[in-house]
């Protein structure tokens, strides 16, 4: 376990999550940034990113002279625990965050399962949560304190899958692969409807078990069908390159694709050169014209920390950390239901660049989705490579 230790005060509004340090005019406080992220395990360098992301970005703002509301200034303080990235786990870090961190804002989880295990309090305990998880189940009306700080597949989905259909039109056979989890079952559902609508017959679409370490079964059964294209869905980095090197070694040379692919490094590290090739639907580049100082700087620091590049995972983690200073001050409160009315409307400061908001009325049926950039990647001579961008359009 990750434990991002606070330090300890007597405050007044505890009940905020809010750590007091002088009272009265130009005071400076804590708000806890609370983290529930899988640190060990198959995903662990997408937690160790996105804990990395949301203490830079709390840096930044304490160092540009923090939060403002009334005379009282707030500086965040990033506080992360291990959810293992499963149900269980996702429940004890909730109970640890929530009970006896107090915290009243979570600037962000990951994974679907501990995610809905950290929603099932969070709402009913009047805490705002920022999530990455896939899942169209945590969204709506029905969860006015829930926002999602990254692309899902009804974000993705529907750019990435044509944009690969149209580069391989003699692919016509699919097989795909997901976590039998609820990230894996809600990614499968959605892949499933658009690469229907390409035209592409699905020979099978199966799950496995996270925690899983023996894939040579897995990839046997899916290369004895001989599809053209299999897609890893949202399996992570570390079970998706074992399962492509198995592949590889059994002579399958199809259309790679890892949905929620994130980069080049995590897939290598255990699928090495059979990862060439792959198309990815969560990747960022840093090397084009395009790309800042700031965010070189930001991604070689990130690199030394973590041993790879930084991805939309982790970005999401940054970004969630600005939109919530917005909001606050939009709101004039650090109450948590207060900065959710608001937060719809505010625009903020991303890491992609520029100012963003909030969109997602005609998918959920209310504006909780950060509008991102739709990017899609593909790994070419072991390198990642930006093949798309699309902003989305809509309410």
């Amino acid at each position: 376990m990750s434990i991002v230790k606070s330090m300890k005060f007597v405050v007044l509004g505890a009940v905020f999550g809010v750590a007091g340090s002088v009272a009265g005019a130009n005071a400076q406080e804590i708000i806890k940034l609370g983290l529930s992220i899988p640190l060990s395990g198959s995903g662990a360098t997408w937690g160790k990113g996105s804990e990395f992301m949301c203490k830079e970005a709390a840096s930044e703002i304490n160092e540009a002279g923090g939060v403002k509301v009334g005379d009282v200034t707030y500086n965040f303080e990033c506080v992360g625990y291990d959810n293992k990235y499963n149900a269980a786990e996702g429940t004890r870090v909730a109970q640890t965050l929530l009970n006896r961190e107090g915290v009243k804002f979570i600037g962000g989880s990951l994974g679907t399962a501990p995610v809905k295990a950290l929603q099932s309090l969070t709402e009913r305990q009047g805490v705002m949560i920022f999530t990455t998880a896939w899942g169209s189940s945590i969204k709506g009306p029905d969860f006015p304190l829930t926002f999602t700080q990254m692309n899902t597949p009804f974000e993705i989905l529907p750019q990435l899958i044509p944009y690969i259909h149209q580069a391989h039109p003699e692919a016509k056979t699919l097989a795909m692969l997901n976590p039998n989890d609820a990230s894996g079952q809600e990614t499968e559902s959605v892949a499933n409807g658009v690469w229907k609508k390409t035209g592409v017959e699905i020979l099978s679409s199966d799950f496995y078990e996270r925690g899983t370490t023996e894939f040579q079964p897995i990839a046997a059964r899916l290369a004895s069908m001989k599809p053209d294209i299999i897609d890893l869905g949202g399996m992570p980095p570390a079970d998706a390159g074992a399962v492509l090197r198995e592949l590889d070694s059994l002579g399958w040379k199809g259309v790679k694709v890892v949905e929620v692919g994130t980069g080049a490094d995590g897939l290598k590290a255990t699928g090495g050169d059979a990862v060439e090739g792959v198309y990815m639907g969560a990747g960022v580049t840093f090397d084009g014209p395009d790309v800042t100082d700031h965010q070189k700087k930001v991604n070689e620091d990130a690199r030394a920390a973590i041993g790879e590049s930084l991805n939309a995972i982790q970005i999401g983690f940054y970004d969630s950390v600005y939109a919530l200073k917005a909001g606050i001050e939009a709101a004039k409160s650090i109450d948590p239901k207060e900065v959710a009315k608001v937060m719809p409307d505010v625009t903020f400061k991303t890491f992609y660049g520029g100012e963003i908001g909030f969109y997602g009325m005609d998918s959920y049926g209310s504006r909780q989705q950060m509008r991102l950039p739709v990017i899609v990647t593909q790994i070419q001579d072991g390198k990642l490579v930006e093949m798309a961008r699309v902003v989305p359009d809509g309410k």
